[in-house]
């Protein structure tokens, strides 16, 4: 198997050109996967794109969450029988993009992301400070692979913290274990996050949930990918803080 190039240093890129770089990679992948172009009309283009955006947020110590340089690979991930639908798709590609561009946004103002805020369930945000000082100092495949067992736990403890069996039906019936994160996690977000005037909060937050799930699992880890799970874990945790009533600002009143 062909490793990718490493990159080459690139003039930096103003924060419009880095915008318009990634909103071409989010569109190429969206295309490729919903009838667009064929891949080989779009990869080399795809590649080049990627190569300037990855150099541009390593210049910028911002962590790239984007797994796939090469569209066939991405082919390959959708194609697996996960994501049947473009619609989709499309959520897996908004999800990947959105946690990033925010990512973007908080360098172009000056500042580095934010601290977590403690939602005051101690395990979650135990759990939270130890996921993220351990990616600040991972640089292996083994440590790598710890920030996403970091990243289980996470879930674990904050799917334990809202679920309430009582309240939060499984969705297919079956009923989930302590350590069941998903089942429970899913359960809570329906009944949390229902109406249609909550459905894009909804897919954001089991999009979210999906990405750091299949994340913390993955065998091979790179520092993108515990780089991802931890912003994916992350992004749920403050979500969920928020439909919790957590985040209020009338809550210490």
């Amino acid at each position: 198997m062909m490793r990718a190039k490493r990159l080459v240093c690139a003039a930096p890129m103003t924060d419009e050109e880095l915008r318009h770089t990634l909103d071409r990679l989010k569109s190429t992948m969206i295309a490729a996967a919903t009838g667009g172009p064929r891949i080989g009309e779009v990869q080399a283009e795809f590649a080049r794109n990627y190569d300037e955006a990855a150099s541009e947020l390593a210049r910028r110590q911002i962590p790239n969450p984007l797994p796939y340089r090469d569209l066939w690979e991405w082919y390959g991930r959708w194609s697996s029988g996960d994501m049947p639908s473009w619609q989709s798709r499309r959520n897996f590609v908004n999800g990947l993009f959105g946690d990033l561009m925010r990512l973007v946004q908080q360098s172009t103002s000056g500042r580095r992301p934010a601290p977590v805020e403690a939602t005051g369930w101690t395990r979650v945000d135990r759990n939270v400070t130890e996921m993220r000082k351990r990616l600040e100092t991972a640089n292996s495949e083994e440590q790598f692979q710890a920030v996403g067992l970091l990243c289980r736990e996470t879930l674990i403890s904050l799917a334990q913290a809202v679920y309430d069996p009582a309240l939060h039906l499984s969705l297919d019936g079956v009923k989930p274990s302590s350590t069941d994160s998903r089942r429970m996690l899913e359960a809570y977000i329906a009944v949390a996050f229902e109406g249609s005037a909550n459905e894009y909060t909804r897919k954001h937050a089991r999009a979210a949930c999906d990405l750091a799930v299949h994340l913390q699992h993955r065998r091979t880890a790179t520092f993108r990918e515990a780089a991802a799970c931890a912003e994916a874990t992350t992004s749920i945790v403050n979500l969920i803080a928020i439909m919790a009533g957590l985040r209020d600002p009338t809550r210490a009143n």
